[in-house]
């Protein structure tokens, strides 16, 4: 069996919390060096599941093993993980979630407690069982204490790979924490925020890192707990592998870079880059591949995406975007194309898109298609289609390269979207925007008619959207409705100011409907206030109370 094909070996971590002076307190150990990437690393107790963990299923209160396997998602045993939790907790630093003969949490008891730290060491060593402890000292697991919080596996190519749940669990009254001195050589109680911000930096693994953000978000392990314990869906988090700024390392799903490098790098081999790199081409699949311009900013991101769309038999390309009149930029489509340039598509006319379409077809003859704006103001006046286009259009590229186009009127009158039917993907221009919201600019920028265009987007069947700034992005439905949804919440805070103020008095509205965007920002958040405010009024809602 190859690396790649090894299975995760079933494994569990208990998150141990506690209130302190200024709130949630996490207990974090240090693993001993012993020569591997894990070496020094602070990490919460836990560790694999043993086959003898499951005799202690009958110890247990609080869960039934039916609960546990609905709540883990599993066929079976999946109360072996809270077993395993419990264990690994006591064995590795001296907590044991359990209750009395009476059922009462376990407290302090100098004789008991003499004879529980006897048990750690035996139970470490896989030659006594948490089911002989519990037998022995008439204790029951209190795995109701272990709330789950998430579910980590090894990305695939790892030597060792773990499919590991991570609980939740408050810090048992009247027991102190006390690391093994073995496995784990040091530990601390430590505000979420103050492990991560340390000045000497703690070396933490990426799903130590993660829980800790996570858990930074509460002020109290109350609320921690309840949000916990709400019905929710827990989510696999099993990152890539990537390469980039910081070296190589894991990349987790909330990171922009995370589905590109699932696509194109399944194997988790880490080639792939999880950052942007102006000028390096970027091979998306056979028929796709990504240039992006020296143009990055606070309003273009890294910079703007030149896709190249072809690859049939006859070795024929398209290029989508050639972005602003940057000579480099053009030598570099050029270099990345693998075969003759045919044709150019222009998704609008704003000036980090279009104004290199002259310079492209200079070189390679190609035949520009797009829009004219229908108003000029912000537009490249360079821009001059020898096909213009309405939307509907299909190109047969070559045998398997079709391109259709899509009007989608918002962010621009004149913007189209282009859909690689064959693969499913969106060219989406500055309709769609990874990093960063887009900007609505009247007179030709129009918020009904960019939310309408969102919405008949939603009907088309996609797998991919490949934005004018960013990397591709999954699950295209959800980012049309996410965006839908946040535009819709901005209009209810117009709405909510202009009812409050008894005015529509533009900076007025932009201090209170804009508070959670920095200042330096305003400038281009102004522009999509007013866009707002045109279509409310065009709907009769922009009127002071």
């Amino acid at each position: 069996m190859s690396i790649a094909d090894k299975p995760p070996r079933p494994s569990a971590t208990v998150v141990v919390v506690r209130d302190g002076p200024v709130g949630i307190e996490v207990l974090l150990l240090r693993r001993a060096e012993r020569g591997d990437h894990n070496s020094g690393a602070w990490v919460f107790p836990g560790g694999l599941v043993d086959a003898a963990d499951r005799a202690a299923q009958p110890f247990c209160r609080g869960v039934e093993p039916a609960e546990a396997d609905v709540r883990l998602g599993v066929a079976a045993h999946a109360l072996d993980y809270w077993v395993a939790a419990v264990r690994e907790c006591f064995e590795e630093a001296g907590l044991l979630f359990a209750r009395d003969p009476a059922g009462r949490p376990l407290a302090p008891d100098a004789a008991r407690d003499t004879r529980l730290q006897a048990w750690r060491g035996p139970l470490q060593r896989g030659e006594q069982s948490l089911a002989a402890l519990c037998h022995e000292e008439a204790l029951t697991l209190d795995v109701d204490q272990l709330v789950y919080f998430s579910h980590w596996v090894t990305p695939v190519g790892r030597p060792k790979r773990f499919d590991t749940r991570f609980f939740i669990a408050r810090a048992p009254q009247g027991q102190t924490a006390a690391h093994d001195d073995g496995e784990l050589v040091e530990q601390l109680w430590l505000a979420p925020t103050a492990a991560l911000t340390r000045t000497e930096p703690l070396k933490l693994l990426t799903p130590t890192q993660k829980t800790l953000e996570a858990i930074a978000r509460f002020d109290s392990v109350d609320a921690l707990l309840a949000w916990a314990r709400a019905p929710r869906e827990v989510p696999l988090i099993q990152p890539q592998i990537g390469t980039g700024r910081d070296g190589t390392r894991p990349v987790t799903p909330d990171e922009p870079a995370f589905a590109e490098l699932r696509r194109i790098d399944p194997g988790c081999q880490g080639f792939a880059s999880y950052d942007i790199n102006p000028g390096v081409a970027v091979r998306l699949s056979a028929h796709l591949i990504r240039v992006t311009a020296h143009n990055g900013s606070v309003m273009t991101g890294p910079g703007t995406n030149t896709y190249l769309v072809g690859g049939g038999p006859s070795n024929e390309w398209a290029a989508i975007d050639p972005g602003p009149a940057d000579p480099q930029h053009v030598q570099a489509i050029l270099a990345a194309a693998p075969g003759p340039i045919r044709w150019i598509f222009a998704t609008h006319t704003h000036l980090d898109h279009s104004p290199a379409c002259a310079l492209l077809q200079q070189h390679t003859g190609a035949t520009v298609h797009g829009r004219i704006a229908d108003h000029p103001e912000w537009q490249d006046a360079s821009f001059a289609p020898e096909r213009l286009l309405v939307g509907g259009e299909r190109f047969e590229l070559d045998a398997g390269v079709t391109l259709s186009a899509i009007h989608t009127p918002g962010h621009a009158s004149n913007h189209l979207c282009y859909r690689f039917d064959e693969e499913k993907t969106l060219f989406t221009g500055d309709h769609v925007m990874q990093l960063s919201t887009v900007v609505i600019n009247p007179p030709d920028g129009d918020m009904a008619a960019y939310l309408a265009s969102l919405r008949a987007l939603c009907d088309e069947d996609l797998d991919w959207l490949a934005p004018g700034h960013g990397f591709l992005m999954a699950r295209p439905r959800a980012a049309f409705e996410k965006i839908i949804a946040h535009r819709l919440q901005r209009e209810a805070k117009v709405l909510a100011a202009i009812r409050e103020l008894g005015s529509t008095d533009e900076p007025a509205l932009l201090a209170r409907v804009y508070d959670d965007v920095p200042e330096r920002m305003h400038p281009m958040a102004l522009r999509s206030l007013r866009a707002h405010l045109i279509k409310l009024r065009g709907e009769g809602r922009a009127q002071p109370a």
